[in-house]
């Protein structure tokens, strides 16, 4: 059980209360069971990653028939950890699923949040896709090698843009600047609350690097505003035309992995629904296409498997943070 005691609960208490009136409603009205009313929880804002997972499944149940009538509701804040906390005062509710991973994990950390992962009931993971550094298109910095002997002459001076804090960007920076010997606490990251903010910094000067998902980029790099140094994948990513970080002689990789969680107290017949709708939706032609869309890696994993990994995605992310100082 996860014991730290402070950070996010006051800040949890203010998501609005029409939100859970609604959740509510869900659960006391005509509707009966996750098939005909299944809530999909995006513990951030819209247009980001999680929130792009929530909708993409939404419209993947929808088409296929699994689910009637999926709703996803906005949750946004603290790394996902203010929509964890509301997610664990659901107890017992079998109509309910919220999108996870890899920023939430460390979220937990830098936040101090005091309910973890392993407070709620994971159902599973589903996708991957990986990290990308860009910079504007008139940078100086012409490749990873240039980032960093300007971090090892001043890495205040250089200012990384991302998700965040405790999230898969910064674990990147973080990973990237011990790797050179480069202290992680002195790297000059600036959190952004999604996408479209960390590129308007990139374009207005004050960004000169950018770190997020390849989708969160994709387009400006193929219009040519923003150019990509590097991909964090372990393995070369030729459709995407970047090199990996290990492609050019850093020993690091980040993936970003994104899941569904469930609140805690479920009785083994609705934490099995929940899996089922999930595990038929992933193999739904609708979800091969949304696949392919979003360049995502299908990493679908289910029941004791799932928890194992958690456990460890948890270790891991924590010693980072450890190691990095952060």
């Amino acid at each position: 059980m996860h014991q730290r005691v402070k950070g996010v609960v006051g800040v949890a208490l203010l998501v609005p209360l029409v939100l859970l009136a609604a959740w509510d409603a869900r659960s006391t009205g005509t509707l009966s069971g996750a098939r005909s009313g299944l809530t999909i929880i995006a513990p951030a804002s819209p247009g980001g990653g999680w929130d792009t997972l929530a909708r993409q499944l939404q419209a993947a149940m929808r088409e296929a028939g699994v689910v009637t009538n999926p709703q996803v509701v906005n949750v946004p804040g603290a790394a996902g950890t203010i929509g964890l906390a509301q997610l664990q005062e659901m107890e017992g509710r079998g109509d309910v699923l919220m999108v996870t991973g890899t920023v939430m994990v460390g979220g937990v950390e830098i936040n101090d949040s005091p309910v973890g992962i392993d407070d709620v009931t994971p159902i599973a993971r589903t996708t991957d896709d990986y990290e990308v550094l860009v910079v504007p298109a008139d940078s100086p910095l012409r490749s990873v090698d240039d980032l960093v002997a300007a971090w090892r002459e001043d890495p205040g001076a250089v200012a990384v843009g991302g998700g965040s804090l405790g999230g898969t960007d910064q674990l990147l920076a973080a990973q990237l600047a011990l790797a050179v010997d480069v202290p992680a606490t002195e790297v000059n990251y600036i959190a952004y609350s999604g996408g479209g903010e960390a590129i308007q910094a990139l374009l207005s000067g004050a960004s000169d690097v950018g770190i997020s998902g390849w989708n969160e980029f994709a387009d400006q790099v193929e219009a040519g505003t923003l150019r990509a140094l590097a991909v964090s994948a372990p393995e070369p990513q030729p459709e995407l035309g970047v090199p990996t970080l290990y492609e050019l002689g850093y020993d690091v990789h980040q993936g970003n992995w994104r899941g569904l969680l469930a609140p805690p107290g479920l009785d083994e017949e609705d934490r099995q629904e929940l899996t089922d709708i999930v595990t038929e939706t992933l193999a739904t032609p609708e979800w091969r296409e949304t696949l392919e869309r979003n360049r995502w890696v299908d990493s679908q994993l289910v029941g004791e498997e799932l928890t194992t990994f958690i456990d460890e995605e948890v270790a891991r992310v924590r010693a980072i943070l450890e190691e990095a100082g952060l």
